[in-house]
Parts: structure tokens; sequence; C-alpha cells
């Protein structure tokens, strides 16, 4: 019996005020409007960024809210004006999108979507400003245009990527938000050549993504930078060649790996979101054709502070965004490499609980136990 056009009532886990567990409720999920979807979500994995925004300690606090990013499903209906998706397409939601009409989408250089970038604020849909999701009639707010932590949700068409119906949703869902951040940051932006030498700083999922591209590039020396020595054997099996921990030295990290690397790596790729990993990651490349490229994402009030002639020697620093992807555009690629075995992911899953459980997978990734928690919906 088709669902098109009718509200649905599902299971979601809702988080009612900051840092507190969530809650699997029963709520309702209207119809997709203009240029909308509707997704029946069948695996999501838990990412830092929902558990940042959860614990609502920098930011304008939004509750309740559904909350979730990294995603696969299937598309149930789709709203009025939608052409390229269709019922039953497997896709990918992203946080991010692709109206595929203003200057940035239209751009080879560009993936920041006008319309659709990233809105961590917004808790409505843009076409009307209401949300999909109600409890007993009163609206309950969206994650960045996804909230995947519902059996399903409604998302933007630009925000949800067509891919290829054989390829796993347990495993390729990962690619819709920090995996392909990483991946995208070595391959698209920092580019290393085979044989270079690649410092990586921090060594969770993203960084971890960022090696893996590295790995692929065939970089000969991949340095793993992190303040916890426990995450340092699990990063070899991600390519990673030798690890650093900063406070085994009296002096600046970046001076020891100048020292390491006769003068500095080619490229280094920064995953922290700390201004001073961001700073030691510029200084740590070689002058002449180090590339620094920064993916954490720092504090409101951050300063990044270097001397000028760090740049004059001729160091380049490069900023990059979900990896440089255009999701509807690129992500497809990205799934193919998993497909043809060039890309590996299971790796990168190390915990799986049902969806009643989900509080679970926020216990090991505070405890920092986890890099990808899948959640299976369970419909």
């Amino acid at each position: 019996m088709s669902t098109a056009g009718q509200v649905i009532r599902c299971k979601a886990a809702v988080a009612w005020e900051a840092g507190k567990p969530l809650v699997i409720e029963e709520v309702d999920v209207a119809p997709p409007q203009q240029h909308e979807v509707r997704l029946k979500i069948l695996y999501t994995s838990l990412c830092h960024t929902d558990v940042y925004f959860w614990e609502a300690k920098g930011q304008t606090p939004l509750f309740p809210r559904i909350f979730g990013h990294e995603a696969g499903g299937i598309v149930e209906s789709v709203g009025e004006g939608v052409t390229d998706l269709q019922p039953g397409d497997h896709v990918l939601p992203v946080f991010t999108g692709e109206c595929q009409q203003c200057r940035h989408c239209k751009s080879a250089e560009s993936n920041m979507c006008d319309l659709l970038r990233i809105n961590t604020d917004r808790g409505v849909m843009i076409s009307d400003g209401q949300t999909r999701f109600s409890k007993d009639g009163k609206p309950i707010y969206h994650f960045v245009g996804t909230s995947t932590f519902s059996e399903y949700t409604v998302a933007h068409s630009g925000c949800v990527t067509k891919i290829d119906p054989q390829a796993p949703l347990d495993k390729v869902c990962v690619l819709s938000c920090g995996i392909s951040t990483g991946l995208g940051a070595t391959l698209n932006v920092a580019k290393p050549t085979r044989g270079s030498t690649v410092a990586i700083f921090g060594l969770g999922a993203v960084g971890l993504a960022a090696a893996e591209g590295a790995r692929i590039s065939g970089a000969s020396r991949i340095i793993g930078i992190d303040l916890n020595p426990s995450r340092f054997d699990a990063a070899k099996n991600f390519g990673v060649t030798e690890c650093v921990n900063p406070k085994d030295y009296d002096k600046p990290v970046q001076e020891v790996i100048a020292e390491m690397t006769d003068g500095g790596v080619d490229r280094s790729v920064e995953c922290t979101g700390h201004v001073n990993a961001m700073i030691s990651a510029f200084e740590c490349v070689h002058d002449g054709w180090g590339v620094a490229v920064l993916v954490g994402v720092p504090n409101k009030d951050d300063a990044f502070k270097t001397n000028p002639m760090n740049l004059l020697n001729e160091r380049t620093l490069k900023g990059t965004f979900f990896g440089n992807y255009k999701p509807k555009t690129d992500l497809p690629s990205v799934v193919g490499m998993y497909m043809n075995k060039e890309l590996e992911l299971e790796k990168f899953i190390t915990h799986q609980v049902p969806f009643t459980e989900i509080n679970k997978a926020f216990d090991l990734m505070l405890k920092g136990e986890s890099l990808r928690c899948m959640i299976t919906m369970g419909h």
C-alpha cells in the first residue's frame, strides 16, 4: 500500500534537551513538499558533529530535535518538481547540497552551494520554514537538513545523492559525511604524489580517512600525529607508517616533523579543529612546495597566527569543506571506489547497535572507543 502523500507515523530518536539521552518516540513525518523527498532510513551512523550539537555547549540550543546526518536509505516518495529521484532509489542524504543552479554549483572549483550549504542553526525546511516532524501536533526540529535518527525523514532533493543500488548501504552510508571529508581533503585538495610524505593531524575517523587517501595516492611515509597514543595501533590499518605524540617532546611538533623528514613533509592534513594543530600542520610542510590542508572546524573566536615568511617561502595553506566533493555529482564515484575495492570502508565501522540502543553509540563516541558506530533501523 502506497504511503505517498500521507503522513507517516514512525519511530525516531528525539533529543528533548541538551546532553540528555535520546528518547525513542512515535513521531509524524509529513509528506515531502516542492523539491523535497521523503526517505526510508535503513542505516545511520553517529558522527562527532551530532554529539557536538546535542551537547549544545558552543551554539544556540534548538530542541526538541532529531539529529543524524550520516545515513543510507531508499526514496519513499518525492515532492513536486523532483525529477532526478524516484521511489525505490538507493540514496545517501548529505548535510550539504547541490542546487546545480548557483555560481558555486556551476563552478568546477567549488562545492559550497549558495542555497543548500550546511546551516546548523536552521531547524526547519527551506521551502516554507516549517518542520516535517511533529509529535502530538507540536513541531520537532530538523538537523542540517537530514535528521536521519528517524525511520523516515524529509530532505531537500539537492541534498540526496542517488547511488549504485548494488552498494551495501550499511557500509557506504559513512561516505555521506566524515569519511568523504577526510578522503577528499587528501585526494582533491592536498593531492600528494606517489612516493611523497604526508602528515595527518588527528587520528579520529576523518583523519584516518585522510590517511586512507594518502595510502591510495601511494605516499611513501604517512605520519600520524595525535595526543592519544591508544589510537596509534589502529592507525597502521589505514596506511599510517609512523606516529608522533606531541606530548613526548619538549619542542613544537612542527620542528619534530621537520627533523624527521629533512625539512618538512610534502603535504599535511589537519583534522582536529584545534588552532594550534592547524598552525603546526602548516609550519611542518616543506618550503618551496609544501601544501597544508585544514579540515577541522575551529572555535569561533580562534585566530590563526604564523609568520608571513612561512608563506613567502612558498608554503601553501588551503581549506576544504566536505573534501571538495559536490554531493550529487561526485559522491557516486566515491561509492564506485568502494565497489571497485580501491577504498576500504569496513575498517571504519568499529561498532554496531540496533536503533533502540542508539544512546550506546553516543557513549562509545564520548569515551573515544569508536570510529563509526553503525545503527540499524530495523524496520
